[in-house]
């Protein structure tokens, strides 16, 4: 035992990366050889960036640098010592992949009822869990174990049977693959290094810095460094100068020896899991000294003590008001308070846009929020800097990701014209000839408007060859594309339908399709060598994982696996600006640090539920609590406030809900009175998009010559060129037809067409047989082509509209019906008037009766005697001057037959006209067809050979159609003429 650890804290107003960088050179640099002889051991990989360029900075010149070594490098003994000869080598670790893979079939075995997809996921979290079990060095023999009170053991006794995986399986697995855990490995290297340093401690120096986590091993082996003549531990942020009260207060206590129980730790504390470090290498704080080397980067030493402060436990808070304003004073510390995530994003790009006006200033960018992350770098992009987010992004959202998934759930969706054309138009698909491939996936889109289609590929040949009659040339031109992105997707298709199949099998059929889709070039750059990767182990180690998969879970199974798979960009960025995730901030510093995503929920995260130990079991085992976490973040912020300059930002809303300010925001603010505020940055923010003055758009009245306006009009037509002349002008002057979503829920105009199909069908084919007419409303119900909501939802009161118009039918036998659906036209006025009707029935008398079907409310008197809704009335006009073929006669009874509720009677089903006598004002039926020339005529001499504007909206009550409303611009008008 040597009489001093060599035991040593940075406190955070100091920039940790370049203070140890200062001290070792000055302790040292002397001889030209000291420092390369030394060996510094560093929490992870990005740590070792961090005090390898705070070595550059601080040599000035040609250095040789000492070894930096990651503390859980997977092959630390070679990394710290030469372990050819090693007598007793570690076996090697079973990869992650595979250990899920097993797990996951385990877990099936154990469990049927979870598919594929799901014992997948639930193995990642129970690797998790094993994973924390050997870093805390629990036995997982001690789950069998566990003893707890009354009804808690009962569900922990049934929760056993399922952890049989892990005490009993899972080492049987691993001692038939020779292999252990990743976790143990590290523990047993970790465990190989302190034994072998204790037993020769090496000839130069050993400095373990950074080193935070409270992992048993890595206790003994800091204990061992500490130890080492030549040895220190360098811990970051330890709170020495806070009261002996406050330390007790934080834990781990001791058991009550009375009753067992223990009281609760402060583990959302910063300190907590530095002063279990301790107690676990047996030293105490007094022990630690101060570093005594500063750097240039520093900020002010009263920065620390106001950190200790923020951070005390909520007991001690009510001192606050009586401390120094030293201990209060968070000088160069800044907040920004914005709206939305959006307006936090542009702040912070601004923020770093600043910092470059300033030759060798530096800033980085910390925040948990990977999508504020990814905002402020497409914000950074619009001035040409390229910044990379070296958190790294899941590969489940990167393009390569994103194929392999849309592939698969095209393929699980039995290619539905949805995922269908997601999958078509992805980036990466077909990149050596892309514009001709968009062009023919645009043209499929266009066909693939309305309805869905049948399922399958075939599906889409059969749609596509029933409607060669709509949009001509373009679904000519989508038939003639489709055979091409066919063929790609066949072999795809034929693996899916085979069913439960082999894990490899589903995957290399999925590789195959999308080799064909992307070529090469999916597999490129970073994130394709991940993609390729994956398949690859996953295809190689698919057969110790479950033994067959449904199709329809492969896409749920590679988003959790690409979920887990972190692709960081390589070096590249900007050289003076960094974004950071918690983790990659750690050691690091720059003049400014801006600290984002402060809110509840984000910094802190809530504490992630685990699904295999409740927080009682964890507590017994000594595994760290749900809280953890907390105390972790809040040791992270308080290090990256210790940067000479600080903003802090949050929105006050994120994109569905208020927000809650994070807790250490709320504390900092308290400690302090108010914190500083960035008036300069809400300006930009505003400022930026902002045009100065707000030109709103006038109400469209647009005037084309009289010889360019349509010389032919629909009866369909006539209601929209009076109600909104701009619409009729937008669709039938411009030629903008409105496009039917993808993939679309059977609207009203889709329904009536479907009514439509089966009343002509009954009427040409059954001659209006009462008894047949079911049969047709049944055939169409059970098409595979129908849409399920009309299956499901529409069929009940379709049926009995249906039986309704057989008994009209049967109950009126002197009325014959002359015709249905048939086109017909008439000269009026200087114009052609066409219109197609429903139905014609010869009434007793010889009139004409002129029905339209309804799946709605038909319109209202009201409507009609404002000259609107008089469809029936021009569809009279045209019968009664011979425009439709074989049919002649004065037309006296005009009729909507609608198939919805009846408001009299209750039931689906009943007849309105708006010449019923019966009605308050009723309309002369020998006067309609007048009435309806004589305002179909004022529209034309308006219109269409007159010259009035096509105003827009110009009777908004009977126009409720929007869909040229952004067209017109509307909102910024409508309500402002």
């Amino acid at each position: 035992m040597p009489d001093a650890l060599h035991l040593y804290t940075i406190p955070p107003h100091r920039a940790f990366a370049d203070a140890l960088a200062n001290g070792l050179i000055r302790r040292f640099g002397a001889d030209p050889m000291g420092l390369a002889r030394g060996l510094v051991l560093l929490p992870n990989n990005r740590a070792k960036k961090a005090i390898q360029d705070a070595f550059v900075r601080a040599s000035g010149g040609g250095l040789l640098l000492p070894r930096l070594v990651a503390v859980g490098d997977p092959e630390l003994d070679e990394a710290v010592f030469d372990a050819a000869a090693d007598p007793d080598p570690v076996p090697p670790a079973v990869s992650p992949l595979q250990r899920q893979l097993i797990l996951a079939r385990l877990i099936q075995q154990a469990e049927p009822r979870h598919d594929a997809a799901e014992a997948v996921r639930l193995a990642g979290d129970l690797a998790e869990t094993l994973d924390q079990l050997l870093i805390e060095e629990v036995p997982p023999r001690r789950l069998a174990d566990l003893q707890l009170e009354g009804e808690l053991q009962g569900h922990w006794d049934k929760s056993l049977q399922l952890f049989r995986i892990v005490l009993d399986r899972w080492p049987a697995e691993l001692a038939r693959l020779g292999r252990i855990d990743l976790a143990d490995r590290r523990r047993r290297l970790i465990d190989k290094v302190a034994k072998r340093w204790r037993a020769a401690p090496p000839q130069g120096f050993v400095c373990a810095a950074g080193i935070t986590a409270s992992a048993p091993a890595i206790a003994r082996l800091q204990r061992v460094v500490a130890e080492l003549p030549q040895g220190m531990v360098v811990l970051p942020d330890l709170a020495i100068s806070i009261s002996e009260a406050e330390w007790d207060m934080l834990g781990p206590h001791a058991p009550d020896p009375a009753t067992g129980r223990r009281k609760r730790n402060l583990e959302t504390h910063p300190q907590f899991h530095l002063k279990l470090l301790l107690e676990r290498m047996g030293v105490h704080r007094d022990e630690f000294d101060p570093w005594m080397f500063a750097s240039e980067h520093d900020a002010a030493p009263s920065r620390s003590k106001a950190i200790a402060s923020a951070m005390q436990p909520p007991e001690l808070t009510h001192g606050w008001t009586t401390l120094p304003e030293q201990e209060r004073r968070l000088g160069g510390v800044r907040v920004l308070e914005v709206a939305t995530p959006a307006e936090e994003a542009q702040a912070i790009a601004l923020a770093l846009r600043q910092v470059l006006e300033t030759p060798e200033r530096t800033a980085a960018l910390v925040t948990p929020d990977r999508a504020l992350a990814r905002r402020v770098a497409a914000h950074c992009a619009r001035w040409g800097i390229a910044v990379d987010d070296s958190a790294g992004q899941p590969l489940s959202i990167l393009p390569p990701g994103t194929l392999l998934l849309a592939l698969a759930d095209a393929a699980a969706q039995r290619f539905a014209p949805l995922p269908l054309l997601t999958l078509l138009k992805h980036p990466l698909v077909m990149p050596e000839a892309r514009t001709l491939w968009l062009d023919g996936a645009r043209l499929l889109d266009r066909a693939l408007r309305g309805p869905r289609p049948a399922p399958d590929l075939a599906g889409i040949d059969r749609h596509l060859a029933e409607q060669e009659g709509r949009d001509g040339p373009l679904r000519k031109a989508a038939q003639a594309w489709w055979p091409e992105a066919k063929a790609l997707l066949v072999p795809l298709e034929a693996a899916f339908a085979a069913g439960t199949q082999p894990i490899p099998q589903l995957l290399a059929a999925l590789r195959e399709a999308a080799q064909a889709l992307g070529g090469d070039a999916l597999w490129s750059r970073a994130e394709g060598r991940a993609a390729a990767t994956l398949l690859d182990d996953l295809e190689r180690e698919a057969a110790d994982g479950p033994q067959r998969a449904d199709p329809d879970t492969l896409a749920p199974m590679l988003r959790t696996l690409m979920d887990g798979i972190a692709v960081r960009p390589p070096q590249g960025g900007h050289p003076r600006l960094a974004i950071l995730g918690q983790l990659e901030a750690r050691l690091q510093t720059a003049d400014l640090m801006i600290l984002s995503g402060l809110n509840e929920g984000v910094w802190p995260a809530l504490p992630a539920p685990d699904p295999w130990l409740a927080p009682r079991i964890r507590a017994e085992l000594d595994l760290p609590g749900l809280e953890r976490r907390i105390g972790l973040a809040a040791h992270d912020l308080a290090g990256a406030l210790g940067a000479p300059e600080v903003l802090l930002t949050r929105a006050r809303r994120d994109a569905t809900a208020p927000t809650i300010a994070s807790r250490f925001w709320l504390r900092l603010e308290a400690l302090s009175g108010g914190l500083d505020r960035a008036p300069d940055l809400a300006a930009w923010v505003r400022a930026i998009d902002n045009p100065g003055v707000h030109e709103y758009a006038k109400q469209p009245a647009p005037r084309p010559p009289v010889e360019a306006r349509p010389k032919a009009i629909s009866v369909t037509e006539v209601d929209r060129l009076k109600a909104d002349p701009y619409a009729f002008y937008a669709r039938r002057m411009l030629k903008l037809a409105p496009l039917d979503p993808v993939d679309a829920d059977p609207s009203a105009a889709w329904r009536g067409t479907a009514v439509h199909d089966v009343l002509q069908k009954w009427f040409e084919l059954d001659n209006c047989d009462p008894a047949r007419l079911r049969a047709r409303a049944e055939a169409m119900l059970v098409d595979e082509r129908t849409h399920p909501m009309m299956r499901a939802l529409w069929q009940p009161r379709l049926m009995e509209a249906i039986d309704w118009i057989a008994r009209q039918i049967a109950e009126n036998p002197d009325r014959k019906v002359l015709a249905v659906e048939l086109d017909g036209d008439v000269e009026f006025e200087g114009v052609k008037l066409r219109g197609k009707f429903d139905r014609i029935d010869r009434l007793p008398d010889g009139s004409l009766a002129i029905i339209d079907y309804k799946t709605g409310q038909p319109p209202s008197t009201r409507a009609v005697r404002a000259g609107f809704s008089l469809q029936l009335g021009l569809l009279g006009l045209i019968a009664e001057r011979g425009g439709f073929k074989d049919i002649d006669g004065m037309a006296r009874a005009f009729e909507y037959w609608s198939l919805a509720r009846s408001p009299r009677t209750g039931g689906f089903g009943y007849v309105d006209s708006p010449v019923d006598p019966k009605k308050k004002e009723p309309i002369p039926a020998e006067e309609f067809v007048d009435l309806a020339a004589h305002h179909f005529g004022e529209a034309v001499r308006m219109w269409l050979t007159g010259d009035e504007p096509f105003t827009a909206k110009l009777h908004p009550e009977y126009a409720p159609y929007a869909e040229y409303d952004q067209l017109m611009r509307l909102d910024e008008w409508y309500g402002r003429e």
